[in-house]
């Protein structure tokens, strides 16, 4: 989530885009239940719900000038813990390989490896980045199109095919992501 020039950080913490992302949060169990009994309709819909409300409460914390630190924690968390929920699941159900979630955890124990250091630094989180929410974005969207991917005939072919296109530029841009993260706290390291 960005901060527009001018726009004032609220500390906030009943606001609707903080709600959506609380819903968001609220769907992981749904899905990850749904996901084990085998309920694909259901797990679309509720993936589907989650990556438009990843969208949505941006864009609404911007319009309405409902920007909170809250939300600055809550939207990216919610983002990894639906990815990695989901990954766990679709694996589970061997949609997708392992190798695949290992990617995916990988790239978040590395960060989770840099919180002592801004912690010590006197930092919080960082900033979310432009390629941080283009990969989100691009897994939460290759997720639904990978489980509808195991219907057949065309409509599973095509979302095959377009499910594993988000996929690899999701885990390529989370990765980037993920490394210009670390330089970051690099240079607050060296700086400080």
């Amino acid at each position: 989530m960005y901060v527009s020039a001018g726009a004032e950080m609220s500390s906030r913490v009943l606001t609707v885009p903080n709600v959506i992302s609380l819903v968001r949060l609220a769907l992981v169990p749904v899905f990850a239940v749904l996901i084990v009994l085998g309920e694909d309709g259901w797990a679309l819909l509720v993936l589907a719900v989650s990556g438009v409300s990843d969208w949505l409460d941006g864009v609404l914390a911007r319009r309405l000038n409902q920007v909170t630190r809250l939300g600055q924690v809550l939207d990216p968390f919610a983002d990894r813990l639906f990815i990695f929920v989901t990954l766990i699941g679709l694996a589970w159900r061997e949609v997708v390989p392992l190798w695949l979630l290992v990617a995916i955890v990988a790239r978040d124990v590395l960060l989770a490896l840099t919180v002592p250091v801004l912690a010590r630094l006197g930092y919080g989180t960082l900033n979310v980045t432009l390629v941080g929410k283009v990969a989100t974005f691009a897994l939460l969207y290759a997720f639904p199109l990978l489980l509808l991917a195991e219907v057949p005939g065309w409509l599973g072919a095509v979302a095959h095919v377009v499910g594993w296109a988000f996929t690899w530029w999701g885990v390529g841009l989370y990765w980037l992501a993920g490394l210009q993260y670390v330089a970051q706290v690099r240079r607050l390291a060296a700086g400080a």
